[in-house]
């Protein structure tokens, strides 16, 4: 970001973002968002199995033992989401552009998109999750947005000099 000083005294200063900071604060906020979402998403068959149900159908994983608190996959899919949100808010906060956390968030919503449309087509889960397609395909069409316009750094990350002016 760079700003421009007013020569009237009192009048408030202008701030002029270059392109690069502009693709900087859209990334970060790209984090932000998707950290987020995923992050209600994954706690919330954790916190509360039978909302998480009542929304999305009923679930099979628990029935070997026929005990409610035994459900699984979900149990361990909300948890990897979790994790892949947490990654997602912690490099926003420190408001890191690096190349494997834009690929973690693309290669994340691409496989729960894919998930989602190929287990809603087959009957195996609830069409509701073909809402959550629809918000990972705008996630991954944004991504591919932002990273078709920043420019890569040998150093690991991506557009190394914006990301300091973002800061």
């Amino acid at each position: 970001m760079v700003s421009a000083s007013s020569s009237y005294g009192s009048l408030p200063r202008a701030t002029v973002y270059t392109r690069a900071a502009l693709r900087a604060r859209l990334f970060n906020t790209l984090l932000w968002v998707q950290g987020t979402y995923y992050f209600v998403t994954g706690l919330w068959p954790i916190l509360s199995i039978e909302s998480f149900q009542r929304v999305t159908g009923p679930k099979t994983d628990h029935l070997p033992t026929g005990r409610e608190s035994d459900h699984w996959l979900v149990l361990t899919v909300g948890t990897l989401i979790v994790a892949i949100a947490v990654t997602l808010l912690f490099a926003a906060l420190r408001k890191r552009k690096v190349a494997e956390v834009a690929l973690l968030a693309v290669l994340s919503a691409l496989g729960l998109t894919t998930i989602d449309v190929v287990y809603a087509a087959r009957g195996v889960i609830s069409s509701i999750y073909l809402l959550d397609a629809v918000a990972e395909i705008m996630l991954i069409g944004f991504w591919l947005f932002v990273l078709a316009h920043v420019e890569n750094e040998p150093s690991g990350t991506l557009s190394a000099a914006s990301q300091s002016e973002g800061s």
